[in-house]
C-alpha cells in the first residue's frame, strides 16, 4: 500500500520556434547578456591561463629560483603550486557568485519568455 502521493504532472515546456531563436539572439536583451558573460569569464581565463603559464615556464627555465626555500621544506615551486589550487577554487567560487547574481536572472528572464510565448 502506498502512502505516497504521486508528483504533480509537469507539462512540457513549450518549445520556441526558430524565427522566435533568432529574434531573441538579436535582442539587445540577449546581447547585453552575453557582453556581460564575455566581459567577465574572457578576461578572468586569459589571466589564469598566463598565471599557469608562468608557473610553467618557471618551473622549466628557472630551476633555482622555484628551489629557493621559503621555510622548512616549503619552496617556491611547492608554495606556487599550492597557489594554483587556491587561484582555481577562488575563480569558481568568484563566479558562482557572479554568475547567481548578475547573469542567471537575466537568462531565467529570458527562458521564461521564450517557454511562455510572452
Amino acid at each position: 500500500m502506498a502512502t505516497e502521493t504521486p508528483p504533480p504532472a509537469k507539462t512540457p515546456a513549450r518549445l520556441p520556434s526558430t524565427e522566435e531563436f533568432v529574434a531573441v539572439h538579436e535582442s539587445a536583451e540577449f546581447g547585453e547578456l552575453r557582453r556581460s558573460y564575455r566581459g567577465f569569464a574572457f578576461p578572468l581565463t586569459v589571466a589564469f591561463i598566463a598565471w599557469y603559464l608562468l608557473y610553467v615556464l618557471l618551473s622549466n627555465y628557472a630551476g633555482d629560483f622555484m628551489g629557493t626555500k621559503l621555510f622548512g621544506n616549503v619552496n617556491v615551486a611547492l608554495a606556487l603550486g599550492l597557489a594554483q589550487f587556491l587561484t582555481t577554487f577562488l575563480i569558481a567560487w568568484w563566479y558562482a557568485r557572479t554568475a547567481a547574481a548578475k547573469f542567471d536572472p537575466k537568462a531565467e528572464a529570458i527562458k521564461t519568455r521564450m517557454e511562455g510565448g510572452a
